[in-house]
């Protein structure tokens, strides 16, 4: 065993003396011991109940023949952090998570790992530090949250933040907005809508290294807890035949990953999480791939904020599964894969039917012939862009317009709640990527304004920064290179013409070369906006945003 490195041999006494101080009886000591990674945490919603997540995972790894050893791990709530400068220490965590548990694996010598995980930079982080580590390793996330409601219709998190534009022009009252307040998160989970907490808890699933279930399956269902306990058994069968991560983390489970991110319609963000997962477990995916692969695969969900269904609808369809099995039917998934089953995608999908059509749409009756994002390209954006396509509405599909350009999110949402933004604009939100930010702020609060004010179909926005997948409307993010870097986006003035077209992928600033060039040898590259701390260091080591700000080697 891995661990014969921290309990076997007379040498060893005085880590074996250690474990005893800690309780460990000789029988758990000499049994594979098992690293139960958990993000649990009192602020946090989606975390707020991984204990008990946790201690079902420790209950399946006792029954199957381990020693579960809880560790723990960071993790930031992104709403809370929303809106302010907490939001620049959101994505820099993901690194953060990812080296301790690099840490924390190395310097105990555990046999294998499961992750307990449930919010948006804490999914990918675990599973890049797991990928590092290629041991035996299984997630099992805390589950959604149900969806709230309000006035009799249910609503997600992004609701309120619309709420608050709709407040603040005068569409609805204190008393509205309260009840917003309120109702809107009714317990634990992560937030009830196709944001990026369970678009990655979805990935997961799809890439075969968590239970069919984990992506949808609510956070206060007790099948939640069984399938917790089915984790830990997985995972002492997945030491018994050596079966590691990267075995399952492999280049055709990614292009599964990308092809139900198209047909769920996920976050954009899953376009930074996935190539950084991806670059730990040694596979080369880019972001030109995801539009190859978009464009043969149907959209067959609408999910909140794209539509008026919610990640408890999905389960009661059948889940991510269905959903899989929807897309064999054009043979658009590999299905010889394996998984932390021990069975490969195709046995696993063997029994799943589609249980409702209304919320997952049959492959020949999707709600477009492309997926749910677009990568864009263009002078704008050499490096690429994302855009969820899904919820964009028609109107918007196409469109040209004036920039009207501010050079951090505060500016931005002065601006807009200012009354300068009109129809037909094309608002720019810039110097808040990797880099510039630092930190590559998710946006949900300018994105929500406009939506609140009813410009969602007449305003698209452009950032360096990042869109959360709570947004709705044009809202494209992660332009790449980012205007600390010198990126075409750092040269646009107000009034400059802005065209995008989702159908051809593309964004174009309508400026002529002579006034670009004019321009980039007036442009002054700004101080860093940060000059000591995590964020710093951060900042100096970070890659360009569309390889998904993984850490130079």
């Amino acid at each position: 065993m891995r661990s014969d490195v921290v309990k076997k041999g007379p040498d060893k006494a005085p880590h074996r003396s250690l474990f005893k101080g800690m309780g460990y009886i000789e029988e758990e000591i000499n049994q594979p011991l098992i690293g139960i990674v958990t993000a649990k945490s009192e602020i946090v919603p989606g975390h707020m109940h991984l204990d008990r997540i946790t201690e079902a995972v420790k209950a399946g790894i006792r029954m199957a023949g381990g020693t579960p050893i809880e560790i723990p791990a960071i993790g930031v709530c992104d709403g809370i952090a929303m809106g302010h400068e907490g939001m620049k220490y959101s994505l820099v965590t993901r690194e953060l998570i990812a080296d301790s548990i690099e840490c924390m694996t190395m310097a105990h010598g555990f046999d294998g790992l499961v992750l307990v995980p449930n919010c948006d930079k804490i999914v990918p982080g675990m599973l890049m530090g797991a990928a590092r580590m290629n041991l035996p390793t299984a997630v099992v996330s805390g589950g959604p949250m149900l969806a709230g409601t309000v006035g009799g219709k249910k609503v997600s998190l992004s609701l309120i933040f619309e709420a608050v534009g709709a407040y603040n022009t005068g569409k609805i009252s204190e008393e509205e907005l309260y009840e917003y307040e309120e109702h809107t998160c009714p317990g634990c989970g992560s937030c009830s809508g196709m944001f990026t907490a369970n678009s990655m808890n979805c990935m997961s699933e799809v890439l075969g290294i968590a239970l069919p279930g984990n992506g949808s399956i609510p956070a206060v269902y007790a099948e939640r807890i069984r399938l917790a306990k089915k984790t830990g058994i997985a995972i002492m069968k997945m030491i018994e035949k050596d079966i590691k991560i990267c075995d399952i983390l492999t280049e055709k489970a990614f292009e599964n990953a990308l092809t139900v991110d198209m047909a769920l319609g996920c976050s954009t963000n899953t376009m930074l999480h996935l190539p950084a997962i991806a670059h730990e477990a040694g596979v080369k995916i880019n972001l030109d791939l995801a539009n190859e692969i978009s464009s043969r695969t149907p959209n067959l969900c609408k999910l909140a904020p794209a539509g008026p269904h919610h990640m408890e609808d999905l389960y009661q369809a059948g889940g991510v599964a269905a959903v899989m099995k929807e897309l064999t039917k054009k043979e658009l998934l590999n299905e010889e894969l394996i998984t932390v089953t021990g069975e490969s995608v195709g046995e696993n999908l063997k029994s799943v039917v589609n249980k409702n059509e209304q919320v997952i749409r049959p492959i020949q009756n999707p709600y477009s012939a492309t997926g749910g994002i677009a990568v864009l390209r263009g002078n704008l954006a050499t490096d690429t862009c994302v855009v969820k396509r899904s919820a964009v509405a028609k109107e918007m599909m196409q469109h040209t317009g004036p920039a009207k350009v501010f050079n951090s999110e505060e500016e931005a949402k002065v601006g807009i709640t200012s009354g300068r933004i009109e129809k037909g604009d094309v608002v720019v939100i810039r110097y808040e990527g990797p880099k510039g930010g630092p930190g590559m702020r998710e946006m949900l609060s300018p994105t929500a304004v406009l939506a609140g004010m009813g410009l969602d179909k007449d305003v698209a926005l452009i950032t360096d920064g990042r869109f959360s997948g709570a947004t709705r409307g044009a809202c494209i993010g992660h332009v790449s290179p980012e205007a600390a870097e010198g990126g075409l986006i750092a040269l646009v003035e107000n009034g400059d013409l802005i065209q995008i077209d989702m159908e051809a992928c593309s964004i174009e600033l309508l400026v002529d070369e002579e006034t670009i060039e004019q321009r980039r040898k007036s442009w002054v590259k700004p101080e860093p906006k940060v000059n000591h701390g995590y964020l710093a260091r951060y900042a100096k080591l970070v890659t360009s945003a569309n390889t998904g700000a993984i850490f130079k080697a």
